[in-house]
């Protein structure tokens, strides 16, 4: 087998298995301190993305990292990181692009309700912490700007995959904020859902990314 193709299976095995464990009982779950930090790595192998998706990915292996553990600033941490993440992957979007990233209505939509959406989340964090309650409006507004990029791809430059990829990881990041702000407990099958469309995010973005450079 080609590397690529080895490194494609390795994420593939790891994605299902945290994604697995995420729902599982507490006494699995604590395999996560191995499964988890491996994710990225093992999708940073099948190169031909790009440095700056790259970074998006190195991003995104800190944030993983810094969320495994509980309390306010291993989550400002992680959510930082994400949001570097999102920036960086603009970025190579917007390096794939044609066209103005405001000019199509559509996108602008995207980017006004993702905008109002980031505000209620905002909202529900600050009911537990109101320190976070900036730091969410902003991670949720470079969201919402990531998908809007996405979808202004050209075409012929991996739009259909990169953009499956961004529309996933604003459902589980959506997820994620129900999980954490909504809920007061732990639902072991959202959980799993966050991880399951976590991880196919990343693979659609990288694998679009690398298809068609």
């Amino acid at each position: 087998m080609r590397p690529h193709a080895v490194a494609g299976a390795a994420y593939g095995v790891l994605a299902v298995t945290d994604t697995v464990l995420a729902a599982a009982p507490p006494r699995w779950r604590r395999w996560r301190s191995v499964t988890k930090p491996l994710l990225m790595p093992a999708l940073a192998v099948r190169r031909g993305a790009g440095p700056v998706v790259a970074a998006a990915q190195a991003c995104s292996w800190a944030g993983d990292v810094a969320l495994m553990r509980e309390g306010r600033r291993p989550f400002l941490a992680g959510l930082c990181s994400f949001l570097a993440a999102h920036v960086a992957y603009v970025v190579a979007f917007r390096g794939r692009s044609s066209v103005p990233l405001l000019g199509s209505p559509g996108r602008r939509r995207v980017l006004v309700a993702g905008g109002l959406a980031a505000a209620g989340m905002a909202a529900a964090a600050a009911r537990e912490d109101t320190a976070v309650a900036l730091p969410v409006a902003a991670y949720g507004s470079t969201l919402a700007a990531m998908v809007a990029a996405a979808s202004a791809i050209d075409r012929d430059r991996g739009r259909t995959r990169v953009l499956a990829g961004a529309s996933l990881f604003l459902l589980s990041d959506t997820l994620l904020g129900v999980r954490t702000f909504l809920l007061h407990d732990r639902a072991p099958a959202l959980d799993g859902a966050v991880m399951a469309t976590y991880t196919a995010a990343q693979w659609c973005i990288a694998d679009g990314t690398a298809r068609v450079r």
